[in-house]
This record gives structure tokens, sequence and C-alpha cells, in this order.
């Protein structure tokens, strides 16, 4: 099993909630998520212990996102064809994907996660400084990583278990 199958299921994303994280508004608001969990921990210092509050939203706004929105009346666009390339890309251990997409997707993910790391420092010590250009490389990484998503999902499509996701 893959991380990121590992990740799909903590986030339920069965065949269902798949297609309905590949609604565009689900993908475009879920940029919100990292700026509102670096707000709401920074709150800490204006409201104390009711930051919980706004920890706690943010949160469930994370875990609720790829499923609160419906299925999207299309999946050709972008962000749409970026969830369904990550749906692909979770499934590379049953199904083969094409060798120029196996490396790159670590590459970005690990800059995303070098992000996250100096974003939570810049949380922690109460820097404004890295706390933005943390989320700045976080959301840099992701957003690459979405677009060679995309072009998997192109490159995959006409397989018979991948061709019904596009319409």
């Amino acid at each position: 099993m893959t991380f990121e199958r590992k990740i799909a299921s903590l986030f339920n994303l069965t065949d269902e909630n798949w297609m309905k994280h590949a609604n565009p508004w689900s993908v475009w608001t879920r940029y919100s998520v990292l700026p509102l969990i670096v707000l709401a921990f920074w709150s800490r210092i204006w409201i104390g212990w009711w930051a919980l509050i706004p920890v706690l939203v943010s949160l469930a706004w994370m875990f609720l996102n790829p499923v609160f929105f419906k299925k999207p009346a299309s999946t050709n666009n972008w962000a749409s064809k970026s969830v369904l390339g990550e749906r692909v890309y979770l499934n590379r251990d049953t199904t083969e994907i094409p060798k120029h997409h196996k490396v790159m997707p670590n590459i970005l993910n690990g800059i995303s996660s070098i992000g996250m790391l100096i974003a939570i420092y810049g949380v922690v010590v109460l820097s404004v400084w890295p706390a933005i250009c943390g989320i700045s490389l976080a959301y840099v990484g992701k957003s690459w990583y979405l677009d060679r998503m995309v072009w998997l999902f192109e490159d995959m499509k006409d397989m018979p278990e991948y061709a019904a996701w596009l319409y």
C-alpha cells in the first residue's frame, strides 16, 4: 500500500469522495487550509487558550474539504485532473506508471515538506517571515506536484480503469 493511499483513507476518500474532491471548488479552497492552520496556531498570542477553537475549526476544514463539495459537472479542467492524477499516482503499486512520472513527485513533495517545516518553525517562534516563506514554499511544491499529476492523468486517462473519470 502506498503512503498516498494511507493518507487517502485517513481523509475517507472512497470512490465517491474522490469524485467530490475532484470538484474544482474543493481543489482551490484547499489552498486555504495551511494559512488558516498557521493563523489558528498563531492566534495563541492574541486569545490564549481560546486559540483551540480556531485550531479545531481549521483542522476540521482540512478533513471536511475533500468531501464538502458535490461531484463536479465536468472533470475536463486542470483542478479536477490534478486530483484524478493523484488518484492514479497512489495506485502506482498496482498499475505501472510511465518512468518519467516516478521521481519528480517525490522531489516536489519533499520541497513542500521543507516548506511545511519552515512554516511550523515560524509559528513556534512567532516569526512572520519563516511562516510566510514556509507557506509559499509548501504551495510552490504542492502546485508543481499537482501540475505533474495533471500530466500523469493525461498520460494514463485512456486506460480502461481511468477513462471513465473524465467527463
